[in-house]
């Protein structure tokens, strides 16, 4: 690694490489609350981390009020232990188009009746309507929260008392309507986990973005993650899904299994065909942005009659 990737880009030809981040709950422990956000969701979005109003950009041709606080709403399922619940990931529910489609349908004349507005916007795992009276709530995506004891990750209150517990009400309302729905029936019939809950995140404005330099000085964006696709909208950037081997310079990538990528990013730069890889990650919850070179692939040992190791995928990640 040879300087920080603070320095000037100026011509280089760079490829960028953004890893998901984890929360690190122990340095956690004594607030009242957990960190709003997972640190890539913060470094892609800002402190206030507005997923729903990106989200929304990113999955409808829908014009975006950039001052509108938005909310996004999931159906979920939510596992009992002995003595919590757990939040169940969106991959592992298996919801249909059709199951969202009904779901919604029943609750949709409480939504509308507490939020005192329409749905912008649905598709399977999202449903998009103006926050309201819930625009203080602070809240966890279910990408941060699942797999967890919801008691610690539910919405509460900030600078309006009350938000939190009117949302807990439609929240158990919505769970018995639920709960004696045909779509569950069906479900059980099938040995599928229900969706019996509600979940409320994102909320906040596209106004609060604030997309980092890494981000705004790419030419082109890779990745299927929903947030890059609104991300893409907001900053007029071309998205691709897949990684293209031709197509590295000034480019930010977001990868499900960025490994797989090592042998052609590495050899890019044996090849001058980059100038320098950037990879952004974020051990306990810190930033970090390393910029490596060809010259960093052989490292010589300082024991001098040792052969040079190449630089592994492993070594940069456990490093």
């Amino acid at each position: 690694m040879t300087r920080n990737s603070n320095s000037q880009q100026s011509s280089l030809r760079r490829f960028t490489l953004m890893l998901s981040g984890e929360d690190a709950l122990d340095d956690q422990a004594n607030s009242s609350r957990p960190i709003q956000g997972l640190p890539h969701e913060r470094f892609l979005l800002g402190n206030k981390a507005p997923l729903a109003p990106v989200l929304l950009l990113g999955q409808s041709e829908l014009p975006v009020n950039p001052t509108e606080v938005i909310a996004c709403l999931q159906p979920v399922h939510l596992h009992a232990t002995r003595d919590h619940l757990i939040l169940m990931g969106q991959n592992q529910i298996d919801l249909t188009a059709d199951e969202s489609t009904q779901l919604l349908k029943a609750a949709l004349p409480f939504i509308e009746e507490d939020f005192q507005s329409t749905v912008l916007f649905q598709n399977t795992h999202y449903w998009f309507i103006p926050a309201g009276s819930f625009s203080e709530l602070v809240t966890y995506s279910v990408d941060q929260a699942h797999g967890r004891n919801i008691d610690w990750w539910m919405p509460s209150d900030t600078n309006e008392n009350g938000a939190a517990k009117r949302w807990r009400k439609l929240q158990n309302e919505i769970q018995m309507l639920w709960h004696i729905g045909p779509v569950n029936e069906e479900r059980e019939q099938r040995g599928m986990p229900s969706i019996n809950s509600i979940w409320i995140n994102g909320i906040g404005k596209l106004a609060d973005v604030q997309a980092p330099a890494a981000l705004k000085n790419s030419q082109r964006l890779i990745g299927q993650h929903p947030l890059l696709s609104g991300l893409a909208r907001l900053l007029g950037l071309p998205l691709t899904s897949d990684f293209d081997a031709a197509l590295l310079a000034d480019t930010f990538a977001w990868l499900d299994q960025p490994e797989l990528v090592w042998p052609q990013l590495s050899t890019a730069l044996q090849e001058k065909q980059l100038d320098e890889l950037l990879i952004i990650d974020f051990p306990h919850r810190n930033t970090r942005e390393r910029i490596f070179t060809a010259k960093d692939l052989n490292k010589k040992s300082w024991a001098f009659w040792k052969k040079s190791e190449p630089l592994t995928w492993k070594k940069i990640t456990q490093s």
